[in-house]
């Protein structure tokens, strides 16, 4: 018998923009509904390269957050060819810092500062290793004669696989992966190697940027592939194993910045995306699965405890907003803007807002502080 609702402990997103400012403030909301934690991604203008850069990045979003939600972000460095192992190891000292993001400089949204040689970096990757902090990868190369549906496995071979020989004892999640070459890729890899997976990956191939018409609000990069990959991540989401955990990889861009001569890429799914994972696991038989994958396998990777606190699900109709509003800049659209999904978060009433719904805060006199993350129970 198919439930009618489905408890599972409060997940977690292994992989998040935020954004900054006003923008940051009407985005946040959507993930602090339904997540407890998010590792968020450090690709500002200008990106968070130090650990001040991190833990004032971190006080931002705490000042944003709305009274009624909880909610943990997780920070990231930012690499660049002048990053120290001395500045990795300040940010394991200060504490809000969990990971360390790859870029190849130019591979997406506010990358043009990444790394340009993987090789001349190995001393930051050794610190990483030494801190037990990961290095999130996004895995493409930026050869220009090199297909964009292959970048990602010819990432896999010509620079992936050399570093961890390098670094055997680094931990590395393979960020978003896309492709069957991915999920054998992790698989076949040390224990040191993990990879997210986002809910537009799972539930859509590359016809969606085509189906009636060019959709941007599709557009993402990586980009969306065949239907063979997509069913080759599905089958790794919802196998159960640890290797594999949620990352939305939610991006928003306003609708200025999409439909344009040349759109960003991103896909905003922060404000449906547990009801898109929950739809994925449930098509393929595995809504039992749901809670490794969204709520317990990442917090095992990076050493943390899982969440205390449980969310619920209920099958009922919600309605994907056509758009979401965001200041004066514009709106955002979500994935699947219009269409019907078979499952709803339940969420308390917000900010005297409808349960579900929920909006920025006005600005608090007081700023929010918390300590460091405790990990003295579930060390790197």
């Amino acid at each position: 018998m198919t439930p009618t609702t489905l408890t599972i402990t409060r997940p977690d997103d292994w992989h998040l923009h935020l954004r900054d400012g006003e923008l940051m403030a009407h985005v946040l909301p959507h993930t602090a509904r339904c997540f407890g934690r998010a590792v968020v991604m450090p690709n500002l203008k200008p990106p968070v390269t130090t650990a001040a850069a991190a833990r004032a990045y971190y006080d931002r979003i705490l000042d944003a957050l709305h009274p009624d939600l909880d909610f943990t972000p997780l920070m990231t460095l930012y690499l660049t060819d002048a990053t120290t192992p001395a500045e990795i190891e300040r940010a394991r000292a200060d504490g809000v810092v969990v990971a360390a993001k790859l870029y190849p400089a130019g591979a997406t949204t506010n990358s043009d500062e990444g790394l340009t040689d993987l090789v001349r970096a190995r001393p930051v990757f050794a610190a990483l290793a030494a801190c037990g902090l990961p290095l999130l990868v996004h895995g493409e190369v930026t050869d220009p004669e090199v297909d964009v549906f292959d970048r990602e496995a010819v990432f896999l071979e010509r620079h992936l696989r050399p570093l961890l020989d390098a670094v055997p004892g680094l931990k590395v999640v393979l960020e978003h992966v896309t492709t069957k070459q991915g999920v054998d890729f992790v698989l076949q890899g040390p224990p040191t190697l993990a990879a997210t997976i986002t809910a537009h990956h799972l539930l859509y191939n590359r016809g969606a940027m085509f189906r009636g018409g060019l959709n941007p609000h599709y557009y993402c990069l990586p980009v969306l592939k065949r239907e063979e990959h997509r069913l080759a991540l599905v089958e790794a989401a919802t196998s159960g194993s640890p290797r594999f955990f949620l990352g939305t990889d939610s991006a928003p861009h306003v609708r200025g910045a999409k439909e344009c001569g040349c759109g960003c890429a991103g896909i905003f799914s922060a404000p449906v995306a547990i009801e898109m994972y929950a739809t994925a696991f449930e098509q393929a038989g595995a809504l039992d699965r749901l809670e490794g994958f969204a709520s317990r396998h990442g917090a095992a990777f990076y050493g943390l405890p899982p969440n205390r606190d449980t969310v619920t699900l209920s099958r009922r109709e919600r309605s994907v907003p056509a758009a979401i509003a965001a200041g004066p800049a514009g709106d955002l659209v979500p994935p699947g803007a219009g269409a019907t999904l078979g499952w709803e978060l339940d969420t308390p009433a917000i900010g005297g807002l409808p349960g579900g719904v929920v909006a920025p805060r006005e600005k608090r006199e007081e700023p929010r502080r918390r300590m460091p993350l405790d990990r003295s129970e579930f060390p790197l």
